[in-house]
Formats: structure tokens, C-alpha cells, sequence
């Protein structure tokens, strides 16, 4: 009988090398525009939400075309810096939303989103940040060749997120399954 490897219903996905975790943050043009430059954010207030899930945060987006959200950025953290964001309940906010296919269509299972607060906003701005870059053409492709039904060439625009392994007791503290 063939069985489907189910992916758990909670797992941190997101493109990493052996120093660095990938996030996405969604921002209006003047935002994006000062953090390329600057390779670091000033002056957020309020929450700043990261998605480690490409998928998620295009859709959050609306591929780049919501008020405020035009401009999608990836931020390489470091991987001190991302656990740390997970270990800390207080300035960090963690909420599992359903991941999205590229067509924004839910799926079974859920995609971590990260949000910022406070000490955890300085941390990120001043400490954790390594790269800064525009994805938003890549995007905007992906959403083009849908559009056109082109799936089997959007496909291959989407980074490699491979699950983030995490000790035990974090999974544990921030509700992931394995």
C-alpha cells in the first residue's frame, strides 16, 4: 500500500545555510529602499512580522501589491539571532498560520510567522541582519507565469526551504511538530 510522507502539521521551513536562516518582510518602497541601502531597518514601531515561508509571505503581500506591502525584502539573520527570537515569548510573538501554495490556497499544514517587539525589534535592526535583498521581481514573476499558467516555471523560481532543525525543547516551547 502506498503512504504519503505527511509533512508535520507545525514545521519551521525556511532557506538556511550553516550560519543563516532566511525571513521575508514585506514593506512600502521607501522602507525597502532605505534597508537596501542601509542593509538594516530604522525606525520600525509596532510589530514587525518575519515569515521564513517564501510562499507566506507573498501571499501576506498580495505578491508585492498591497498599500504597504509592495516591496518584499529576504533578511539573512543570524541563526543565533533567530532561535533567540524563538526562546522569547515576551518580546516575541510566534503564530502558526496555514502555509499557502503559490495560488494562496490553504494547505494542511502551518507556516511560522515571527513577530518583533521591543528588545527583540532592536536585537534584529542592530545585531541579527547579515543580508538584506529585493525579491520582489522574483515575486512578481512567480505571479506573472500563474497568471499565464505557467506552474511549471513558477515552481522553479520558489527557494529551496528545507525543515529548520530546532532542539527539542524550543519545538517544544513554540508549538512545532516533527
Amino acid at each position: 500500500m502506498f503512504e504519503e510522507k505527511r509533512v508535520p502539521d507545525r514545521q519551521v521551513r525556511a532557506a538556511q545555510t550553516e550560519t543563516t536562516v532566511r525571513v521575508y518582510q514585506a514593506c512600502s518602497p521607501a522602507v525597502a529602499d532605505a534597508a537596501l541601502e542601509k542593509q538594516t531597518f530604522g525606525g520600525l514601531e509596532g510589530t514587525t512580522w518575519l515569515d521564513p515561508s517564501f510562499r507566506w509571505a507573498a501571499y501576506a503581500s498580495g505578491n508585492g501589491s498591497k498599500p504597504g506591502h509592495e516591496r518584499v525584502l529576504a533578511v539573512d539573520l543570524t541563526r543565533a539571532g533567530f532561535e533567540w527570537a524563538l526562546a522569547h515569548p515576551g518580546p516575541v510573538l510566534v503564530q502558526w498560520e496555514a502555509e499557502r501554495d503559490l495560488d494562496h490556497t490553504l494547505l494542511d499544514f502551518e507556516a511560522i510567522r515571527v513577530g518583533l517587539t521591543g528588545e527583540a525589534t532592536d536585537h534584529y535592526t542592530d545585531d541579527w541582519i547579515t543580508a538584506i535583498t529585493d525579491i520582489t521581481p522574483v515575486v512578481r514573476d512567480i505571479a506573472g507565469l500563474l497568471a499565464t499558467d505557467q506552474l511549471h516555471k513558477a515552481v522553479r523560481l520558489v527557494p529551496y526551504e528545507p525543515p529548520y532543525p530546532l532542539k527539542e525543547d524550543l519545538a517544544k516551547a513554540i508549538g512545532a511538530t516533527t
